[in-house]
């Protein structure tokens, strides 16, 4: 599933190129997604100009003069910027069509993505109203984690994961943060100390912008909007590589499911 640096490394991707045009009208090949897609929703974008392609969390935030368009990538969504006149192939299911013949074409295998839209603040909306502070931003701190985790005796890699704590910290991404912050996975959350916090907060933001600028990590259908793969699987230290010895300390590392996740760590590194 993308997270938080493959939606980034997507936005990024798309916004140069659609970002203050107009738009001709929205296709729904297929709108049968994740929730359906409103069946008002064409009519509603039609000859709106995109004014910023911002994210949230996981979701991109296609920003019209009167509405947002919220969408989703799912387990297996990405995007492109393709000619108008390219023949879609058949899990293309939507097409943002521009008034200069340029699309952002939607693409979803699985269909686990969504297209939904607000008036309303987009603060305001059910899927996004009970987020917590993005990771990379000043208000994922030392001081908010300390303070948020007192007496919770959920792991601490769970915690992580939680976006109502933290959002797009996902598995891939809390695996290693906690392997570089030198953090058993398994530690309740309220019993880090204020320094182990702000460690753990420091190797968040480090992997996270990592991540980004790798333009993610490729796993199953993954690639950027320009259509190139994520580069940061190749920096993975933990996820993925359970038997494996640790790039640290040569031991074998451990695996095992923890909320249904797979949970990768080194027991001599990460106390």
């Amino acid at each position: 599933m993308p997270e938080l640096p493959e939606v980034e490394t997507t936005r990024k991707g798309i916004a140069p190129h659609i970002e203050g045009k107009t738009i001709k009208r929205l296709v729904i090949r297929n709108g049968r997604l994740r929730w359906p897609v409103p069946e008002e929703l064409p009519k509603l974008a039609e000859r709106k100009t995109l004014l910023s392609v911002e994210r949230r969390a996981k979701y991109l935030l296609l920003k019209l003069p009167d509405l947002t368009l919220i969408w989703h990538l799912g387990m297996s969504g990405s995007m492109r910027i393709v000619k108008h006149a390219s023949t879609p192939e058949s899990h293309d299911h939507i097409d943002l069509i521009f008034t200069d013949g340029t699309s952002l074409r939607y693409r979803d295998p699985r269909r686990f993505g969504a297209l939904l839209y607000t008036k309303q603040p987009i603060e305001e909306h059910p899927l996004l109203c009970k987020l917590g502070p993005e990771p990379l931003s000043e208000l994922f701190n030392e001081s908010y984690l300390y303070q948020n985790t007192r007496g919770r005796s959920q792991a601490i890699k769970q915690a992580l994961m939680d976006n109502k704590l933290v959002v797009g910290v996902g598995n891939i991404y809390a695996n290693e943060a906690l392997f570089a912050a030198g953090i058993h996975p398994l530690k309740a959350a309220g019993k880090l100390s204020r320094k182990t916090c702000e460690t753990l907060v420091a190797e968040v933001k480090t992997v996270l912008d990592g991540a980004i600028k790798q333009g993610g990590t490729t796993l199953r259908d993954f690639v950027g909007g320009d259509g190139k793969p994520g580069y940061f699987a190749q920096q993975l230290a933990v996820y993925g590589r359970g038997g494996q010895a640790c790039k640290h300390c040569n031991k074998i590392l451990l695996e095992k499911k923890l909320g249904q996740r797979s949970t990768v760590y080194c027991n001599h590194c990460q106390k």
